[in-house]
Order: C-alpha cells, then sequence, then structure tokens
C-alpha cells in the first residue's frame, strides 16, 4: 500500500461566501496547503529548505479540481495526498478533502515541474527527493 498524507482542515470563516459555505477559491489554497504541509512533515524537506536553500521551485503544471459536496463553516475536513505519477521532473498528485464522514468532497490532480529557481527551467528531481516521494506512489496508477 503507498503511504498517503493527512492533513486536517478547519473550515473558518476566512474560507466562507456569505451564505457560510466555502468559496471555491478557497480550494485551491487548501489543495496548495496540503502539498506544502506534505513537503514539511511528510517528506520533512521543508518548502523553506527547498526554496531557500535548495534554490528549487515546484510551480503549478496543471490543476484539475472537481467540486462534489459543499463544506460550511465549521466543518471538520480531512485533506489526503497520493502520488500518480512521477516523471523526470514532474509529479502528478492527487488531492481529495473528505467530510468527517470520508465522503469525498472536493478532488484536486496537481501537476508540479521541479524548478531552477535562478534559471527558471525545469530540472530533474533530485534522488534524495525522489526517494522520499517513492512511498507515496499508488503503483496502480503509475
Amino acid at each position: 500500500m503507498p503511504l498517503v498524507h493527512h492533513m486536517p482542515i478547519e473550515i473558518g470563516f476566512k474560507h466562507c461566501d456569505p451564505a457560510g459555505i466555502v468559496f471555491y477559491p478557497r480550494y485551491t489554497e487548501m489543495l496548495h496547503d496540503t502539498v506544502e504541509s506534505w513537503f514539511n512533515h511528510g517528506l520533512k524537506i521543508g518548502f523553506n529548505n527547498l526554496h531557500m536553500n535548495r534554490n528549487l521551485g515546484i510551480p503549478m503544471a496543471n490543476l484539475q479540481v472537481d467540486f462534489r459536496i459543499p463544506s460550511k463553516l465549521g466543518d471538520q475536513l480531512t485533506s489526503k495526498l497520493s502520488v500518480k505519477r512521477l516523471g523526470r521532473s514532474s509529479m502528478q498528485m492527487q488531492v481529495h478533502l473528505c467530510g468527517p464522514d470520508d465522503a469525498v468532497r472536493v478532488e484536486g490532480r496537481l501537476t508540479v515541474v521541479f524548478a531552477d529557481l535562478e534559471k527558471i527551467s525545469s530540472v530533474s528531481i533530485p534522488e534524495d527527493i525522489r526517494a522520499l516521494i517513492e512511498p507515496y506512489l499508488d503503483a496502480e496508477e503509475a
């Protein structure tokens, strides 16, 4: 079984529109927060280390989001990240934002590209980082 990174999300006032439901752009922030959490706590690389010390970024190349069930102020969600494809310089992840009943409320498919921040060009995924990512790779989807 591949590893899955979990992150709790409490829906706060900042996420909601005047009707008290999550304003859809906030979901993209939650997807990014999940990726950042995974780098910081799952892979233990740290976004700060990746950007400031290793001069690497992971800009978004593609983002697809399906909105299935609305969430509202006070809801407790769990974000679940897995890796669907690991290429030479890019990686596709799937993130599910699930309610307490584990029903998927939002599904995101995110493709990021590893990039040299000075040259602003793609680079091969460093071997040490690739080794940390591989346990999260869903072999059935690869």
